[in-house]
């Protein structure tokens, strides 16, 4: 068979060895592999190479993708989905792989449901996608703000400052969870849970009078006051609004200077989550899935995605995928707040 691949959405760590994953089980079982650039941009504009094993040989320890990325969504107009079908046809395709996260597999199950055979792999480093207990991305990202949050305790500790570090989380907080309970923050806040200043007050306060020092980790869609970009931010092909002028760990700082009159400062890491190599785990889960992927197209079980459940990685309808995100529970709330300053 021809297979068709591409990865869509933002970068994470991980996409390379889940492309390592389909392309040596594809080569090692006689198929060929052609990817489509940029995402779904890529059928949108007829672009593709070929990927043998010579181009995968490296890629266990390189973040990025090889066939770069972007959020465009193809299926907006019927025009983009019938160009879609087309591109595949002309290209002789037999299936579709789609790596990406929701909006990825979300333009694959309307793939799906004009008749193309397509199977997914979940990606985010945001952790939302339903039906797979982690996506990779998630534990590289994590770990890179980890870092980031135990480095700024030490300019913290000197200078006895309160320091607010805002991680990338749009409507799930998964990233600010791991961060705030990996790095030891006194206070996280996730777009999960409603807003509490004077909760945040008080646990600051109590972590400048015992330690001289105190961290706070935030979300950026938390949403912290009236909606901080006055409801006219731009939005993305899938109606997602860019949070990039957002500011939630600015306002948090302000909000720690005026109320208890600290020195506070703020950090937006930002896109430096995305870059660098993945964790061993975001390798081997990657790989596994891409492996998986192109048993599924083996096996003919088209709208169907890859996913870990414990210890084994099975496969679940596209729509089951994509009905909601998965977001922070109560059982990891309530977990988060036994460490609350």
């Amino acid at each position: 068979m021809r297979i068709g691949v591409l990865t869509g959405g933002g970068d994470c760590p991980g996409l390379n060895p889940a492309l390592r994953g389909l392309v040596l089980r594809c080569v090692q079982r006689g198929h060929s592999v052609t990817g489509f650039l940029d995402g779904w941009k890529g059928l949108l504009d007829g672009r593709s190479r070929p990927l043998t094993a010579l181009d995968v040989e490296d890629a266990m320890g390189r973040g990025g993708t090889l066939l770069g990325t972007s959020r465009t969504n193809p299926f907006k107009t019927e025009e983009g989905a019938r160009t879609v079908l087309s591109t595949l046809q002309s290209a002789q395709i037999d299936a579709l792989v789609a790596i990406g996260g929701d909006d990825t597999l979300t333009a694959a199950r309307e793939l799906h449901t004009r008749g193309g055979r397509v199977v997914g792999v979940p990606k985010t480093m945001d952790n939302d996608v339903r039906g797979t207990d982690w996506t990779f991305g998630f534990f590289s990202a994590s770990s890179v703000s980890t870092d980031a949050l135990e480095r700024l305790k030490d300019t913290a500790r000197s200078h006895h400052r309160a320091v607010v570090l805002e991680v990338m989380g749009r409507s799930a907080g998964w990233v600010a969870l791991a961060t705030g309970l990996g790095g030891g923050a006194h206070y996280t806040i996730l777009p999960e849970e409603r807003f509490d200043p004077e909760h945040l007050l008080a646990a600051v306060d109590r972590a400048m009078k015992a330690h001289g020092y105190a961290l706070v980790v935030a979300s950026e869609g938390a949403e912290v006051s009236a909606p901080l970009d006055g409801g006219a931010a731009a939005k993305d092909d899938f109606g997602h609004a860019l949070l990039k002028e957002r500011g939630v760990g600015a306002f948090i700082a302000r909000l720690l200077e005026e109320k208890l009159g600290v020195e506070a400062r703020s950090v937006a890491i930002g896109h430096v989550q995305r870059g660098g190599p993945p964790t061993l785990f975001d390798r081997l889960l990657a790989l596994r899935l891409g492996a998986k992927a192109a048993d599924l197209v083996e096996e003919g079980r088209f709208g169907e995605v890859a996913v870990l459940r414990g210890e084994n990685v099975t496969s679940i309808p596209l729509e089951q995928a994509v009905a909601s995100s998965k977001t922070v529970d109560a059982s990891w709330l309530d977990l988060l707040h036994t460490f609350d300053a």
